[in-house]
């Protein structure tokens, strides 16, 4: 309530009739407006009333009351007796109806309830008057809580000269707020001065909680204070407006995580199909790999290795190459190697079996060089040497590649895996093996080097053998003897096997057959 907004009559009620008095008057600015006023100095035992209308609550706790108001210096006041007050009194009445009439209720401190007397700081004198200079004071009184749904105020004169020239009725509240995030309501303050209020906040669109709970105190002079808890912009959100709005990350920007960080632009080889975009999608042919964050930009597969040398020696290999001159944008390249044997015919090739040696390793190579071994003589090869990285396997395309295509030349066979003895007698052995796993051409013979265990290999004797069944004789009785044997093609001699220790039979003893050794375990065997 205002009383000087009012534009007609304010209607308050005056108790007794004879004693406030409405009247137009003027405030500080000399702007008209609606007064009340009493000066009955003059008689004694004054008590006028004057009840406002009645002034709804609307949920305040605590009502303040700004009063306007001049007083006349009792001393001013010619033959003034001494009854003369330069001060009133403040009360109020709850009801929860309009209730009041002329007489109730009743014009006493109980059932109305006082504020406080209400004294001028400045007081106006006859030289005033006739200087036509206004001295108004303002004072600001409040009281609570309060709880019915409304109330009237009431001003008691009691032997005073002065003018109530404006009153003013209301209550404080915080406004509404956004604020870490949360928008709060407007809150009303507390019923005391001290009070503070609990106002539980909500977070502002597009944006999440991170400590709960979200509140804010609303004090007694309706200032916001001690705020608790806040809420962030989501992801693909970013603050804007001094955080008081999360605003979507516009097309060609994003942000992956909850909080008060501005987007990102999409990194290179990415966009975003929409706004509010948390990552940005790769572009066609371009990844990315699980663990590459997301604003690293997008990548793609290498190009193929280049400059591809080759270096046959017999049925090993060597290959080198230079790095691809595309990496595709990362650092991890590595290389696999293919290998595929082909048939002089033209047919099909087809994948090497697994007896090709590969050192360091066939697949992942991080030195572009890698030893084959192992290959077949005589045979046609295509070797692809890939260029791979971490988003490789993404790709529906197969790697790139580099391939070269060799042939192996005539080789040695390999070396004998497996000799037995088949028989012996106090000055001969028969020995029997098989035929070397890559023999590499057709075996023109075998030599056989045998000596005494006790020997040097230097005092070794040697003989051939058309076949792979050789019968040694004029051997020492009972005497154990190291046996080696080697094939040989046109390629020449491959390597001896391993060595055999068998033992002649002495006097008097029977031979027996069937003990079988294998080349590479080196122990003796005694025929006794």
């Amino acid at each position: 309530m205002d009383s000087t907004t009012a534009t007609a009559e304010l209607g308050w009620t005056a108790h007794p009739p004879s004693g406030w008095e409405e009247v137009s008057g003027y405030d500080e600015t000399m702007n008209t407006i609606r007064t009340y006023q009493v000066c009955n100095v003059f008689e004694a035992s004054q008590n006028n009333w004057l009840r406002t209308k009645y002034i709804k609550r609307k949920g305040a706790q605590r009502i303040h009351v700004e009063m306007k108001f001049s007083v006349r210096d009792c001393s001013s006041i010619p033959n003034v007796p001494g009854s003369c007050k330069e001060t009133f009194n403040l009360y109020y009445y709850e009801s929860n109806t309009d209730s009041a009439t002329k007489i109730t209720p009743y014009w006493m401190e109980n059932p109305w309830m006082k504020v406080d007397t209400i004294a001028a700081d400045e007081s106006f004198s006859q030289v005033d008057l006739g200087g036509r200079v206004m001295k108004i004071n303002t004072e600001v009184r409040s009281f609570g809580p309060v709880s019915k749904n409304g109330f009237y105020l009431g001003f008691q004169d009691y032997g005073g000269c002065m003018s109530l020239i404006a009153v003013r009725v209301l209550y404080r509240m915080c406004p509404r707020v956004i604020k870490n995030g949360a928008i709060f309501q407007k809150t009303l303050s507390g019923a005391e001065s001290t009070s503070l209020v609990v106002a539980r906040g909500s977070c502002i669109s597009n944006a999440e909680e991170v400590d709960v709970p979200i509140k804010l105190y609303c004090n007694g002079d309706g200032e916001w204070m001690v705020p608790i808890g806040r809420c962030m912009c989501k992801a693909g959100y970013e603050p804007v407006e001094n955080g008081t709005v999360c605003q979507g990350c516009p097309s060609g920007s994003f942000k992956p995580n909850q909080g008060e960080d501005s987007c990102l632009s999409c990194p290179f080889n990415s966009r975003t199909t929409s706004e509010g975009a948390t990552n940005c999608v790769c572009r066609n042919r371009y990844f990315r790999t699980d663990t590459d964050p997301l604003d690293m930009p997008c990548t793609t597969t290498p190009s193929a290795p280049v400059a591809v040398i080759s270096s046959v020696n017999e049925t090993s290999l060597n290959l080198e190459w230079y790095p691809p001159h595309e990496t595709g944008g990362r650092e991890d390249v590595v290389y696999n190697v293919i290998c595929k044997s082909c048939n002089s015919g033209g047919g099909a090739c087809t994948r090497c079996g697994d007896n090709v040696q590969f050192v360091p390793r066939q697949l992942g190579l991080t030195e572009p060089h890698v030893y084959i071994s192992d290959l077949l003589a005589h045979t046609q090869y295509t070797f692809e040497i890939q260029a791979v990285n971490g988003v490789s396997d993404q790709s529906p395309y197969p790697p790139h590649f580099a391939s070269v295509n060799i042939t192996t030349n005539q080789a040695a066979p390999s070396a004998v895996s497996f000799m037995h003895q088949v028989s012996r007698t106090v000055d001969s052995v028969t020995l029997s093996w098989s035929q070397p796993d890559q023999p590499n051409g057709v075996i023109l013979d075998y030599e056989l080097q045998y000596y005494e265990k006790d020997q040097s290999e230097h005092n070794s004797s040697t003989v051939k053998s058309q076949t792979n069944t050789i019968t040694i004789r004029s051997l020492h009785t009972g005497t154990i003897y190291v046996f080696q044997v080697r094939a040989r093609t046109v390629a020449g001699f491959g390597q001896y096997s391993g060595k055999l220790y068998f033992q002649t039979m002495t006097e008097g003893k029977q031979a027996f057959a069937g003990l079988q050794m294998k080349s590479d375990c080196k122990r003796i065997a005694f025929m006794m």
